[in-house]
């Protein structure tokens, strides 16, 4: 009997902790769109800080080869969500949330060091002017219908303050972007419509902190700054986190 009694209060706090998991839920999904020559796995951090918030975390993974097929799939992870989406978009992922944050169910976007079009621009468009003085643009090279960062300069290029370890094997593991994903231009601009956060990457040598700059202001969004590479979710996951949290009005409580 003592046996049988222990068995079903340990069911019982077994089922108290899962109501109480499933209670402190949060009422926003987020959705996490990475950029080019990366994938989803970036993410691991923040997706990792943001579920034990209490938050139901997408995470897009696309093949990057045409803007539409991205904004496409992006759509497909937002239909998944159980709540209202914050979505979240790095680098080349900016051009797709851009549009794919059109969609109905999306609250708020927040984009991190990423492009932030007007409607009839691409990424080819708002990467035509030169880096200012002292700033970085992303060291390419073609190859057919696709584009890299030179391996070489891959590390301090893409994620200077992240383990040189990791970014040598991301350098080597890079996915191609397709030209159709850089030069189609954006049709449907979400960030007239729905409430904009962005974060500027200040040491960025992909694509210059002025630009960044410019972009955030013209799309009216709440900015923050933070001394990082571009790959600001691999080496300051927290802040990014915590900034993604910023778009959510029921974080405060």
């Amino acid at each position: 009997m003592k046996s049988c009694v222990s068995a079903l209060v340990a069911m019982s706090i077994v089922t108290a902790q899962a109501a109480t998991a499933v209670a402190a839920e949060r009422p926003v999904s987020i959705v996490l769109v990475h950029g080019a020559f990366v994938d989803g796995s970036g993410w691991k951090d923040t997706y990792n800080i943001l579920s034990d918030a209490g938050y139901e975390v997408l995470v897009v993974q696309r093949p990057t080869i045409t803007l539409r097929d991205d904004v496409a799939e992006t759509e497909r992870v937002i239909a998944k969500a159980r709540h209202p989406v914050i979505l979240v978009g790095h680098s080349y992922g900016g051009m797709v949330i851009t549009e794919a944050g059109d969609n109905p169910r999306v609250r708020s976007l927040v984009y991190l060091a990423a492009f932030a079009p007007d409607a009839g621009e691409s990424v080819s468009t708002l990467a035509e002017a030169p880096a200012p003085a002292g700033e970085h643009k992303a060291p390419l090279v073609t190859d057919g219908n696709y584009l890299l960062v030179d391996r070489d300069k891959f590390p301090t290029s893409f994620a200077a303050d992240v383990d040189v370890a990791t970014t040598r094997f991301m350098g080597a593991a890079q996915l191609p972007w397709g030209l159709q994903a850089v030069q189609t231009r954006v049709d449907r601009v979400a960030w007239k419509t729905k409430p904009t956060h962005y974060m500027v990457t200040s040491e960025d040598h992909m694509i210059p902190p002025t630009a960044q700059r410019t972009m955030a202001r013209r799309a009216g969004a709440k900015m923050a700054e933070l001394k990082s590479s571009h790959a600001v979710m691999l080496s300051h996951p927290r802040e990014v986190a915590a900034f993604i949290r910023s778009a959510d009005p029921s974080a405060a409580d």
